[in-house]
């Protein structure tokens, strides 16, 4: 047996059941134990200290306030070249201990198949898939516009089996699987009512072409940070029957999307990103505050020139949510990521601007930094 530092283990496991290139994403440690078996663990964290308009206990002055926003623990392993699996963890919502995230197996039933069973990340759109260490500017997209952690299980997570694949090369790429869905349906997040009726699956899918360069993985990126040439669209869809479940009524659950990204290479100093994603969420009129439409757009520019130690990113993102109640919701990001190491090393400062319907505007400045090990 030895011990080797190499380079992103978790990934690097994921890929390899799919039989996919993986992108470079954090360092770590693996242990292997034999011809295509080894164990390898990594750590991430996202802190941030924000300063929001009015949010002090007054409710006049600002507030002003670190958090750790997120600590994770990366855990991949491979049996064979055809059985893998993981088991990442998130802190728990108050903080004092950890909670599994992903626990499944990987089995490549084909170099182009694998079947993924366990608790992951259902298919979904590309906001959902890339997470908070992934996406544009760093953090989720604030579950305006992309509300899988409400209706999605535990940040988008669920248990359940899928088929993940891909073909032309590795630019077609599609996924479907059946899932529990007894999270199907939650609100900030607490389990809202007692699900009545039949006991259906939640079924979900996603289609995705990219005409340019191939995107490698399962789990996706929301921005490849000047690597790539990126020009893909996706489509993705999930329903469950008695679904969306309140204290009072019990009804169907659906979501639609679609997502585009285009990232470009060359483009003056350096590469220019363009994304942009809408949906359609129906819950038979139980929770007409999460039933409606949505949409995002994001627009990033990455230079080639580092300064100091990394690469300077500024960006802007919108989302919009139009529920069935019509209370809008907007909002508005402009910042800029210093890109130290990828993924595995960013700090972030970003203004952002919330409307929400009949109520006052909420300015906030936040500053964030993330670190994979």
């Amino acid at each position: 047996m030895k011990f080797e530092i190499k380079r992103n283990p978790l990934m690097a496991a994921v890929a390899a059941a799919l039989m996919l290139p993986a992108m470079p994403a954090y360092s770590g440690g693996t242990i292997t134990f034999g011809e295509d078996k080894s164990v390898s663990i990594g750590l991430g964290m996202r802190g941030s200290f924000s300063s929001v308009e009015d949010a002090a206990p007054s409710g006049t002055s600002r507030s002003q306030d670190f958090s750790l926003d997120s600590a994770r623990i990366y855990l991949s392993g491979s049996l064979n070249k055809y059985i893998k699996g993981m088991l990442n963890t998130e802190k728990d919502i108050a903080g004092q201990g950890f909670q599994a995230i992903d626990a499944n197996v990987q089995v490549a039933i084909t170099p182009g198949v694998t079947i993924w069973a366990g608790r992951f990340l259902s298919p979904s759109d590309r906001a959902n898939m890339a997470g908070p260490y992934y996406s544009l500017g760093g953090g989720y997209w604030s579950g305006i516009a992309s509300r899988y952690g409400f209706n999605g299980g535990y940040i988008g997570r669920d248990d359940g089996v899928a088929v993940v694949g891909s073909a032309m090369d590795g630019k077609f790429a599609y996924s479907f699987g059946a899932f529990e869905g007894a999270t199907a349906f939650q609100i900030a997040p607490v389990t809202v009512g007692t699900r009545t009726g039949s006991d259906g699956l939640m079924y979900a899918g996603r289609l995705q072409f990219d005409f340019w360069d191939a995107e490698p993985g399962y789990y996706g990126t929301g921005n490849y940070l000047g690597g790539k040439n990126i020009l893909a669209i996706g489509i993705a869809g999930r329903s469950q029957k008695n679904g969306a479940f309140s204290a009072i009524a019990t009804g169907d659950y659906a979501s639609y999307s679609v997502d585009f990204l285009l990232e470009k290479k060359g483009v003056g100093p350096g590469a220019l990103s363009i994304e942009a994603a809408g949906y359609d969420y129906d819950t038979s009129d139980v929770f007409l505050s999460e039933q409606g439409t949505a949409y995002s757009a994001g627009v990033g520019y990455i230079f080639d020139q580092k300064v100091g130690w990394g690469q300077l990113q500024p960006f802007v993102r919108y989302q919009k949510f139009n529920p069935d109640t019509d209370i809008d919701t907007k909002k508005y990001d402009v910042g800029v990521n210093y890109i130290i190491d990828g993924y595995n090393a960013q700090i972030s400062g970003a203004y952002s601007n919330t409307e929400v319907t009949g109520a006052s505007d909420v300015d906030a400045f936040t500053v964030a930094m993330q670190f994979q090990f």
